[in-house]
Parts: structure tokens; C-alpha cells; sequence
């Protein structure tokens, strides 16, 4: 790959409205421009998600800007999303600020115009560095471009594109209708100033015979005066991470014969549900969300996710009967294992006295494993290099909670895993019931192993290397992106 040492101007993409395919759109450009021999690095200045990454240097971001640097090839930084918010219930969300958190907020009071500009430097700032260390900056917006009550308090859609003089392509999905009111009217709605740095539009997730929409590409480029850049079809073949969890709950509902049947209990709460990206992928297993009490129990693996509200998920398990369907499966036979927030929940009981979750100050946890947790109100994250069971292979993983576990009085200590500093994590009951702080300890091949060696004997095919198949995912989505969109135009409109 040759390297080119032309500078482009920052490119923005944004969105008639959520869900239209912003994230992936970004993470085939990062992946596009680092093919033709630039140097990119993605940038959201505010990103709200339950899924996020720590950093090599132990800081937390949106999971979404974390893959879309895999895709550009460069380290994640919190430089690349300066500004996270994790929702704790419907109405506070955790503010992390550059990569620490910086306490809790309701939305009334993180919208107000009040103390607004500090975070609006923290925002650009982090812009103006990552922008002197790499070219381009591929930007995203957020949600809908013309949220036009929210103007005066924006950090993330066309103020952060007017700061970084970013070239805006305005990215529309076709596939739910009204293509040509969400562009029109998002269009018409920006201000006379803000319409200038809107150069295209992109229309996503097409489905049929694209020469159909010739006319419509037409229609919109006279009513909007801005050309469109591509159609880009919807596609199947092609896996990228998801950046919510909103789907997760239509994805593979039921247990299925002749594959190890892996159930993730689906959480309200729910967050870093890329914990299971490697099994859901892996050809030996079935793997399913769902809070269904008869799939729970049909189920050989039961796996407990992280939570960002544990004692107001733990509570909901207890009222829909799903805690006792996953005691039962255990006790008919099948793996339970948790994952920081779901390792607490295995416990004997959660405890948050001084409400760093919720209001709820106490909850017996399923008495899987002889363990207790207190939330305390420092966030520990980290990359973590740990040994699996005293196994000599090293693996790799990270960290992001705020309780401390430990056992309960007169319980045998028994970690699951030793750190390289030492330090000791998680709790081993026996190889079919563990819990552990560690996000990401199924990506290692030796873990996964350990939890389907029990049902060997339904075990045919190999596991395959999951680094490699998400660099073919993300080289598939850059082909695919470039072979409808006019690449020429785009460097034209970026030069």
C-alpha cells in the first residue's frame, strides 16, 4: 500500500434521522481511504451507547468509533469520541468525558445551555489533535441532522462540522420510506450558513434494481441543489459490528439441534454485547438473545451479559421468573457463566448503599457463586493480559465496572484468572458455573474451548481466526461501498 501525502479536508457523515447506517457507512470510508494509502482515523465528538472499549491507555469510548479504527488500521483513542453518555435508565446517563467519568445526568440538565461551552471545547479540541496526527478525519454525526430544537446546544452534528471545515455528506436510508422528505426537509431545515458545507448525499440500505432510482437521483439532486454521491445497497453477506442492541432480540430466538445451543440472556440494561461476537460466529454453536424462560432452559450455555444497571436488571430477572429458569438449567445440567455485570448477578447478593447504579440498595443475587458485590463510585478500565485457569497461554481482554466482587465469609478462594500484575479475577465454581470481570474473554481461543469442551461430542467443525475474518468483513463492506458510490467525486469534493 502506497502512502500519499496529498491532505484531504475532513469528511462528515451525517443522518436524516438514527439508525440509517452512519457507523458502517464510516467504517468502509476509514477502511476505503486507508486502502488508497492515506492515514485515516474516525471522530464522533458525542456518542451515546451501552457498548464501549477501553483504550491501550485504559480509557473508555464508544464501541463504534474502536471499530471503526480497526477498520483504518490505527490505534483506538479517546481522542476519536471525547464525549460518551451510558444511559442508566431512561432519563441519566453516565457522562464519560474523555475517556473518565464525570458523574451522572439527567437529560434536561446535560441539554442545558448552562455549562454547554466547556464541553464544546473538550470537543473540539480533541478534534484539533487527532486532526494534526492523521489525514482525513472521517466524522460522524449523530441522530438526525436537523434536531432543530436542540441547535443552540449541538456538539456533535453541524457545529463540530463547521469547527473541522468538514466536507458533509448527508446519508438518508431508503429502505424505510420517505427517502425524499427525510433529505428535502433535513436539508431545508439547517441553516443558510450550515446548507454550505453539505456537499452530497448518499443513499443507503437500497434494495431492488438500482437503475429503478435513476429518475429519484435526479428529482433529488434538483430539489436539493447537492449531488448525490452513491446508492448503496443493503447487504447480508457482510458482518461489522452493531453499535446498539436493538436488534439483538430479533437475532436467532430459538434453540436449534446439532449445534451447542448458546442462550445470552437478554438484559434491558444490556451493554458490551460484542462479548459474544466471536461464538455467535463460531460454526460450532447456535448462539441466541433471549429472556424467554423455556429457550433458557433448553439451552446448554447460559451466559449472563454486562449490564450498566446491574440491580435494576437483576431485580427485573428476579420479578419475570428468568433467575430461576437460569438456576434451573444449571442445576439440569447446562454451563452458566457471567460476565462482569452478569458475574455479579451469579453472586449471592449486590450491594449499592450508596446508589452509584440505582435507588435499590440491596438484591440477592442467583446464588450460583459464592460471592459479593459492592458498586463503588470509581470506574475501573483497562487492558488486562491474563493467564486462563493457570494455563501458560496469555490472553488478552479488558476491563470496565464499578463494584468490587470478592467471596463470601468462609468461601474457598478459587479465581478464574491470574493477571500479569498478580492481581486475581473473577471466581471458578466448576467448569460448568464461573463468573469474570474480564470483557472480551471470549475473543481468546483457549476460553472458548474450555466452554464447549463439555459437549464435545456434538463439536465437528473447527473454530476459525476471528481477527482475520473481521479484516475480510471490513475489506468485503469498503468493496461493496465503492463499487456504488463515485469514489472520484468524493476525493473531488474532499481536495
Amino acid at each position: 500500500m502506497e502512502k500519499v501525502t496529498r491532505l484531504l479536508s475532513p469528511v462528515m457523515f451525517v443522518g436524516t434521522g438514527s439508525d440509517v447506517g452512519k457507523s458502517v457507512i464510516t467504517s468502509a470510508f476509514c477502511r476505503i481511504f486507508r486502502q488508497d494509502g492515506y492515514h485515516p482515523a474516525p471522530f464522533k465528538a458525542q456518542n451515546m451507547a451501552l457498548n464501549s472499549f477501553v483504550t491501550p491507555d485504559g480509557l473508555e469510548i464508544g464501541r463504534a468509533q474502536a471499530v471503526q479504527a480497526e477498520a483504518a488500521g490505527v490505534p483506538c483513542h479517546t481522542d476519536m469520541n471525547p464525549l460518551l453518555l451510558k444511559p442508566t435508565t431512561d432519563k441519566v446517563c453516565q457522562v464519560v468525558l474523555n475517556g473518565r467519568p464525570v458523574g451522572n445526568q439527567h437529560a434536561c440538565e446535560y441539554f442545558r445551555a448552562e455549562g454547554r461551552e466547556e464541553l464544546r471545547k473538550a470537543v473540539t479540541d480533541a478534534f484539533d489533535r487527532l486532526a494534526r496526527r492523521y489525514n482525513p478525519v472521517v466524522m460522524e454525526g449523530a441522530g438526525s441532522i436537523s434536531e432543530i430544537n436542540l441547535r443552540a446546544v449541538d456538539l456533535v452534528n453541524m457545529p463540530m462540522a463547521i469547527h473541522a471545515g468538514a466536507c458533509v455528506i448527508l446519508v438518508a436510508d431508503i429502505d424505510r420510506g420517505g427517502v425524499f422528505a427525510s433529505v428535502y426537509g433535513s436539508v431545508m431545515l439547517l441553516a443558510e450558513e450550515e446548507r454550505k458545507y453539505v456537499k452530497g448525499i448518499l443513499v443507503n440500505k437500497f434494495r431492488g434494481d438500482i437503475r429503478l432510482f435513476e429518475s429519484g437521483v435526479k428529482m433529488i439532486e434538483d430539489l436539493c441543489g447537492i449531488p448525490v454521491i452513491g446508492i448503496v445497497p443493503y447487504y447480508k453477506d457482510i458482518y461489522i459490528e452493531e453499535e446498539d442492541s436493538v436488534a439483538l432480540q430479533t437475532r436467532n430466538l430459538q434453540a436449534t439441534h446439532g449445534k451447542v445451543n448458546v442462550a445470552v440472556v437478554l438484559l434491558r440494561y444490556l451493554s458490551n454485547f460484542t462479548d459474544f461476537n466471536v461464538l455467535e460466529r463460531d460454526p460450532r454453536v447456535h448462539l441466541y438473545y433471549t429472556n424467554n424462560t423455556d429457550e433458557i432452559e433448553k439451552a446448554d450455555i447460559v451466559l449472563v451479559p454486562g449490564s450498566k444497571n446491574t440491580l435494576s436488571d437483576l431485580y427485573e430477572l428476579r420479578r419475570n421468573g428468568v433467575a430461576q429458569s437460569i438456576v434451573k438449567a444449571y442445576k439440569n445440567g447446562a454451563t452458566v457463566a457471567g460476565v462482569c455485570g452478569g458475574y455479579q448477578i451469579m453472586g449471592q447478593e449486590v450491594c449499592d448503599p450508596d446508589h452509584v447504579e440505582s435507588a435499590i440498595e440491596r438484591l440477592p443475587g442467583l446464588g450460583l457463586l459464592p460471592v459479593t458485590t459492592q458498586m463503588k463510585g470509581e470506574k475501573v478500565t483497562r487492558r488486562v493480559k491474563f493467564s486462563f485457569l493457570g494455563s501458560d497461554t496469555v490472553c488478552e481482554g479488558y476491563e470496565i465496572h464499578m463494584g468490587a466482587t470478592v467471596p463470601v465469609e468462609n468461601a474457598v478462594p478459587s479465581p478464574l484468572n491470574r493477571m500479569e500484575d498478580h492481581r486475581q479475577d473473577g471466581y471458578f465454581l466448576n467448569e460448568k458455573c464461573f463468573g469474570t470481570y474480564i470483557h472480551g474473554i471470549l475473543d481468546n481461543g483457549s476460553v472458548i474451548d474450555f466452554l464447549l469442551a463439555p459437549y464435545a461430542d456434538r463439536l465437528s467443525d473447527a473454530p476459525f481466526d476471528f481477527k482475520a475474518f473481521k479484516e475480510e468483513q471490513y475489506d468485503k463492506l469498503a468493496d461493496h461501498v465503492r463499487r456504488h458510490v463515485d469514489m472520484d467525486l468524493v476525493y473531488r469534493i474532499m481536495s
